[in-house]
């Protein structure tokens, strides 16, 4: 005879500081601890206190909510942030990870025009990778779409897959813009698979990083593969909260991601009884 036991994986649940913009990056610490995220990811970009390593460590002390994560500053928007060179941003994310305690760096693979950076990037990230404990984990992206016309825009591919990296990081609101398959980029992945942004998707051209369960990813199924895998790496919830009419309701929907994230990152599994 079986019963059936739950498996809840070691993975932490994170709360990506991108998600509560336009509020701040100390708004996001103070949301995460007050409802009950393992972690916080911090996206680099304008604001200047995700770029200020003694303010982030301060917010980490005073809320009680470890950082997990740094997202290097990658985006069109952050082409300015921490340096114009790619490898000294990469660089200072390590720096910030190793001093704040994070594990992982986040990091898109180059755009094309960044000619000289996309040649050198896988070799660049893996001598990186080399040096260091923490984990680069290269994120999916997806091709820019302009009605019936498609761009490239990532190099040397938007599916990192493609490409031989130690870590990688699934976006399921990439995948959802790139229409592809989610449980099939994971399964290229393998074991390689060190970070998940969880967000969902209804196939638009635009990124839309909608709360889970309210587009047509797969992410209760992601989430109950990496419980019965076992995943021990880090899931972040990076979603668009603002269209929310207030603070109330930004925050209502972050604990609505968190619910669903804890409720299917646990898979019931058969155990001989005893």
């Amino acid at each position: 005879m079986a019963e059936p036991v739950v498996r809840i994986p070691d993975a932490k649940v994170a709360l990506s500081t991108a998600s509560v913009y336009p509020e701040s990056t100390a708004t996001a610490f103070e949301i995460a601890a007050r409802l009950g995220y393992d972690g916080v990811e911090v996206m680099v970009w304008t604001d200047p206190v995700s770029q200020d390593m003694e303010a982030l460590r301060r917010l980490s002390d005073y809320h009680q909510i470890p950082i997990l994560a740094v997202h290097a500053p990658c985006l069109l928007i952050t082409q300015r942030v921490w340096s114009t060179d790619p490898w000294t941003k990469l660089q200072r994310a390590q720096a910030a990870a190793e001093k704040l305690g994070a594990s992982t760096v986040v990091v898109h693979p180059p755009f094309r025009w960044q000619r000289q950076y996309a040649r050198d990037f896988v070799a660049g990230i893996w001598r990186m990778a080399n040096e260091t404990d923490v984990r680069f984990a290269v994120e999916n992206m997806y091709p820019w779409r302009y009605r019936d016309r498609e761009m490239l825009a990532y190099a040397p591919d938007w599916d990192v897959t493609k490409d031989d990296y130690r870590h990688f990081t699934i976006d399921l609101s990439h995948t959802a813009t790139a229409r592809s398959d989610a449980l099939q980029m994971i399964d290229r992945m393998g074991n390689r698979l060190g970070h998940v942004h969880l967000a969902d998707g209804r196939g638009s051209a635009k990124d839309e990083h909608l709360v889970p369960g309210r587009g047509n990813q797969p992410c209760a199924e992601v989430l109950e593969r990496l419980a019965l895998t076992g995943f021990d790496g880090h899931v972040v919830i990076e979603v668009n909260t603002r269209r929310a009419m207030s603070s109330a309701e930004r925050e209502a929907d972050l604990a609505e991601a968190l619910a669903f994230t804890r409720l299917h990152l646990a898979s019931a599994v058969k155990v001989p009884r005893p």
